[in-house]
């Protein structure tokens, strides 16, 4: 594969999708643990719900008809000859001309087919009441199995659970959801210029920052992460860590290396160890230009650039999609804001860029971006900025007061 013949975003990730299975493995998990996890098979109703005709109101049940014509003036005169008791059968049926007293939720007695609403009524005595207001078949109820009914798929596969979601299995009896299993990502560091953040830092030495970048981002994903540490830029070295990481994980990170210079490995690593190996090496982004894309036997593989800013977008690009697929998390960003940019930035037309922005309301309410300048080895940009700002591909920059789209961090 020719280095740095680049794809855009969108290419990549076709590209990626086109050799990627479908995520299968599942776990089961309790109901209440299933909040924000992705289904991996359909779920199935067994019962109605609700099981039973019940009433939205309080009042009483009554057949609808005996009620048509009822005004303040002239009601509609039904005997009490009945009570429904919350959570119990009604005890018998609805004769013509009946009223029965219901609570809301109660149960209709067989022959009612509407609720009066106890505030369009009158009592006359113990036994008797006036309708004042008429009802139609159906009013003040809810049907059963009108919710949910028995049979019906109520949630699909790849769905993710909501609150609403629980509530609604649990409705249906459903105690146990089967649910994807999260992805495993291994993280490896290249470099020998690299040290441990404990370690003091001498001359020609920094220490590791996206390890714990990476790592923060996976589980913020929903994924799983696993820290192979700092592996010197050398050919075995490499290979023998990815290898390693390959086999304990679903996906592998590896930040650094991904340059044209002589001595970076990982593009030679990663075609020896399976099919069908490294898919693009280079992206028509910036930051993040040498980045690689590859599955090797169905598991993504990244080389990240080892500038952090530049690791941190291409992971939210790229891997975090993937790694949100089957995550134990809500998606952190399902749409972006808008906002007004303060000042010309130039861009190359044929390349994405994502420029670090900060936002602020002014005093008229309009959203407005403030570029963070800096380079892309800066850390501290990221920490100053609320988001990434996007300058689409197809545009040379954009000019001050024009809308730009804002991904939050």
């Amino acid at each position: 594969m020719e280095l740095f013949n680049v794809l855009t975003v969108q290419q990549a990730r076709e590209t990626l999708k086109a050799h990627l299975p479908a995520r299968t493995k599942e776990e089961i998990v309790p109901l209440l643990y299933g909040l924000n996890r992705i289904l991996s098979r359909d779920i199935t109703a067994r019962d109605d719900v609700p099981g039973f005709d019940r009433s939205t109101m309080d009042g009483y049940a009554v057949r609808a008809r005996d009620t048509f014509g009822a005004t303040e003036s002239l009601p509609a005169y039904l005997d009490v000859t009945g009570e429904v008791m919350m959570g119990q059968e009604a005890a018998g049926p609805l004769g013509a001309g009946q009223a029965w007293v219901i609570p809301t939720g109660g149960m209709l007695p067989p022959g009612a087919d509407a609720v009066v609403m106890v505030e369009y009524t009158e009592e006359l005595d113990q036994h008797t009441i006036g309708v004042t207001k008429p009802v139609a078949p159906g009013d003040h109820l809810v049907r059963r199995g009108e919710d949910v009914a028995a049979g019906s798929v109520v949630l699909q596969a790849g769905h993710r659970l909501r609150p609403q979601d629980l509530g609604l299995l649990a409705a249906v009896g459903v105690t146990q959801v089967p649910v994807l299993e999260p992805l495993r990502v291994g993280i490896l560091s290249t470099g020998n210029e690299l040290i441990e953040p404990e370690q003091p830092t001498t001359p020609g030495k920094v220490r590791d920052i996206n390890s714990y970048t990476l790592y923060g981002q996976v589980v913020e994903a929903g994924g799983i992460p696993t820290l192979y540490g700092i592996i010197e830029d050398h050919f075995d070295s490499l290979r023998n860590a990815v290898v390693k990481a390959l086999a304990e994980n679903d996906m592998v990170l590896i930040s650094g290396g991904s340059s044209v210079g002589a001595r970076d490995a990982t593009a030679k690593v990663i075609e020896t160890l399976g099919s069908p190996g490294v898919l693009f090496h280079g992206m028509a982004i910036k930051p993040g230009k040498p980045t690689i894309g590859a599955v090797v036997e169905g598991k993504p593989l990244f080389g990240l650039p080892g500038h952090p800013v530049s690791a941190m977008v291409v992971f939210d690009l790229l891997a975090r999609p993937i790694v949100e697929s089957a995550g134990l998390h809500r998606p952190r960003r399902i749409f972006p804001l808008r906002a007004a940019i303060t000042r010309n930035i130039h861009s190359a037309t044929g390349r994405d860029d994502f420029l670090r922005v900060t936002l602020r309301r002014r005093e008229d309410g309009a959203l407005v971006a403030d570029p963070v300048l800096g380079k892309s080895g800066l850390i501290s940009t990221m920490v100053k900025a609320d988001g990434v700002a996007h300058i689409p591909l197809t545009k040379e920059g954009v000019e001050a007061g024009e809308l730009v789209d804002v991904w939050l961090f």
